[in-house]
């Protein structure tokens, strides 16, 4: 990061249009994920991205790096039965965390609360999952592009059940 950028972060070391930028991808790797669009999800992320999101229903405890979180998070929902998914993050709680230690860029940390609602078939019969929690996120701007570079997934509440007949 060069002296002038420093110079252009105001105190609390995000602009407005820092904040725009970091709800933006937010939300764009919900919509992404949603409509299943995985060329576009990858690029939400930093290339080192951790997530912990799968550890509480007895996946994997981290998935490292954008090609697997990608390959992840797409073997879930258009695996061998797929998922149709609704997601939602709300009211998010945004800070400027620092310099990054490596590149001297800009980094922020996000606590969006969610909730989410998941269907997909079990011998033909519709399963379906709704879900509400927090998403505990860090953002790294890289080349000027806010992405995030970390998530972990709490969740609060979790209602399953099956669709009528």
């Amino acid at each position: 990061m060069t002296d002038s950028s420093v110079q252009d972060l105001p105190a609390d070391g995000l602009s407005a249009a820092d904040l725009e930028a970091i709800r933006a991808v937010f939300a764009r790797r919900l919509f992404v994920m949603d409509t299943k669009r995985w060329d576009e999800y990858g690029p939400c992320h930093t290339e080192d991205v951790v997530s912990e999101s799968w550890a509480a229903s007895g996946g994997t405890p981290q998935v490292r790096g954008r090609e697997a979180l990608t390959a992840a998070i797409r073997g879930t929902l258009d695996g061998s039965s797929p998922v149709t998914s609704v997601h939602h993050g709300h009211m998010p709680l945004i800070e400027y965390a620092g310099p990054d230690a490596e590149t001297g860029e800009p980094t922020a940390t996000g606590i969006w609360a969610m909730e989410d609602r998941l269907w997909w078939q079990v011998d033909g019969r519709e399963r379906w999952l709704h879900g509400w929690g927090h998403y505990h996120e860090r953002y790294r701007r890289v080349d000027g592009q806010w992405l995030i570079s970390y998530r972990r997934l709490e969740r609060l509440r979790v209602d399953t059940g099956w669709s009528q007949d």
